[in-house]
């Protein structure tokens, strides 16, 4: 290769690296979160991210939750979700996190530079348990109400709707039943009888619904939520519903006419399939409704499981459930569902979307967790520390100079200056990957400034015996770089296998510490063996009669 083609080389590896390092600002077209329309938006962008020893973060200490749901196994679930974590703030996108287990009760979560940190928290929180069930078309729970009922009375606890009088909800979806004509005396006993009981003044069928009502969804005023949730909690009253039936409520309220209700569904106890059969999650809008979607796809198992079981339902209603909670109202099956399906979102933001398709793909939580602890820390080194670092690393470098001028002068000064290319090649290199700089990350390039001086000092070893044994200056360095290249692939390549697994096995800084590496290394091969030749060439080329080398 001719040396006008190396200089051009050089020159463009240069240029490269000085493009990725210099901060500027740039135009990022994205889907605005709220509306779904897609907006332009100037950003700065920063050369290299810093990581939470260099610049600080949050602080979040969790435990489970066992006040919810009680664990049988508190270690081997804590070991569960430290696992979940891990995938969650991986596909968060936060650089560098801290993720670790304190103690056999405790996991600590450290995020760097966070800006939604509400976002975070309700991310690692979320318990993201998903569930198909479908909704009971047999009218237990109206069956159900007036035994319901007298257990409630037996137990003390009794309604304040006068008799006679139509519940507030009973108003909204349906009218006064009791008062409707041609009705038999003994159903208007039994309607009296429910309306005298506390469940039944609050608990109605929206079967009068505007709009059709979903065969097992009743209908209970937003205010009376909380009473109604805390009375079908008793052990007496569950116990009156049918057996391989369970209640669930709608994770947001709905609007009717002007009241606030939420909606109670029965559903069959079993549910069709799981979370723990879902492949992939990704979020998007509906073409339709423009509304924010999740969009998912089962595993080949769930989705056989699945397509059976919808197939045996067709024109039944199907409810989907997170965490419990029913998404939306249940749709119909119109025909048999396999492999892929969606979640209906409704009034949800697409960011909001995009996290839950973020839970699902993560996995769920085997319990759920709570924050025990929350505060902001600082950079773990401190700012004594880092300016102690920085003057430390100025100080290394000052004395390698020095050492590579005053021992291997012209030739040491030709190695410096391929170690000043060999810097901003590793720097730029780091930049154009987006990677964070930690702690780990920066013995990582002191290690490789390491590994490159030791290339040149191989070589240079190399020439000096080449000369010893009385060859020309020119062959000389021919035979130096050449028998010298052995001894560095070896090195280096082993080098790199080692960071390999450290990235591909380790967590957090660990990874940090071996991408830096690997970027070390391969800048050292490109300055030591390709620019320190070129400086070589160059100056052979313009004295071709030096009968010495200055080495």
């Amino acid at each position: 290769m001719s040396i006008r083609t190396r200089l051009l080389l050089i020159a463009g590896l240069i240029a490269l690296s000085v493009y990725f390092l210099v901060p500027r600002e740039i135009t990022v077209r994205e889907r605005d979160q709220q509306t779904g329309v897609m907006k332009d938006h100037v950003e700065k962008r920063v050369p290299l991210k810093l990581g939470l020893d260099l610049q600080g973060g949050m602080h979040l200490a969790l435990e489970l939750d066992q006040s919810k749901q009680v664990s049988a196994d508190p270690k081997r679930d804590l070991d569960l979700a430290l696992t979940v974590l891990r995938k969650r703030i991986d596909e968060f996108g936060v650089t560098e996190p801290l993720i670790q287990k304190v103690g056999d009760d405790r996991i600590v979560v450290e995020l760097a530079g966070i800006s939604e940190p509400a976002r975070a928290k309700a991310i690692v929180q979320r318990s993201a348990f998903l569930e198909f069930r479908i909704t009971d078309k047999t009218g237990a729970l109206d069956k159900t109400i007036p035994a319901m009922d007298r257990t409630l009375r037996s137990l003390g606890i009794k309604g304040d709707t006068a008799a006679g009088k139509p519940s507030a909800v009973q108003q909204l979806l349906g009218g006064d039943t009791a008062k409707k004509a041609g009705k038999p005396d003994s159903a208007a006993r039994d309607t009296t009888s429910v309306l005298n009981g506390v469940l039944s003044g609050l608990i109605q069928s929206t079967g009068g619904a505007p709009g059709g009502g979903v065969p097992g969804e009743y209908a209970v005023p937003e205010t009376a939520f909380p009473r109604v949730d805390s009375l079908l909690s008793i052990p007496q009253v569950t116990r009156q519903l049918p057996r391989g039936l369970t209640l669930r409520w709608s994770a947001a309220p709905t609007s009717v006419g002007v009241q606030s209700v939420r909606m109670l569904y029965v559903l069959e106890d079993r549910p069709i399939v799981t979370g723990s059969n879902l492949e992939d999650a990704a979020a998007q809008l509906d073409p339709l409704t423009n509304g924010p979607i999740v969009t998912f796809q089962l595993d080949r198992a769930g989705g056989r499981k699945f397509g059976e079981e919808t197939g045996r339902h067709v024109g039944d209603y199907m409810a989907i459930l997170l965490d419990g909670r029913v998404q939306g109202r249940p749709p119909v099956i119109q025909s048999r569902i396999s492999r892929n399906g969606q979640i209906t979102l409704g009034n949800k933001s697409l960011q909001e979307a995009q996290d839950l398709a973020l839970t699902l793909k993560a996995g769920a939580l085997p319990i759920p967790l709570k924050i025990v602890e929350e505060r902001q820390v600082g950079a773990s080194l401190g700012s004594d520390s880092i300016r102690d670092g920085i003057k430390a690393g100025v100080v290394g470098t000052t004395l390698v100079i020095l050492i590579m001028l005053g021992f291997y002068r012209m030739s040491g000064a030709l190695a410096v200056a391929a170690l000043a290319l060999y810097i901003l090649f590793t720097v730029g290199g780091l930049s154009m990957i987006e990677a964070t700089l930690t702690l780990p990350g920066l013995a990582g390039i002191v290690l490789s400034v390491g590994i490159a001086v030791d290339a040149n000092v191989l070589i240079f070893e190399r020439i000096r015996e080449e000369l010893i044994h009385g060859k020309t200056v020119r062959l000389a360095v021919d035979e130096g770089f050449k028998h010298a290249m052995n001894a560095i692939i070896d090195s280096n390549v082993s080098t790199v296998l080692t960071a390999l697994f450290l990235f591909q096995f380790g967590t957090g800084p660990v990874k940090g510490f071996a991408v830096t590496l690997i970027m070390g290394i391969a800048a050292s091969m490109i300055t030591a063996v390709f620019v320190t030749r070129t400086f070589f060439m160059i100056w052979l080329d313009r004295r071709p009669a030096m009968s010495t080398l200055s080495i």
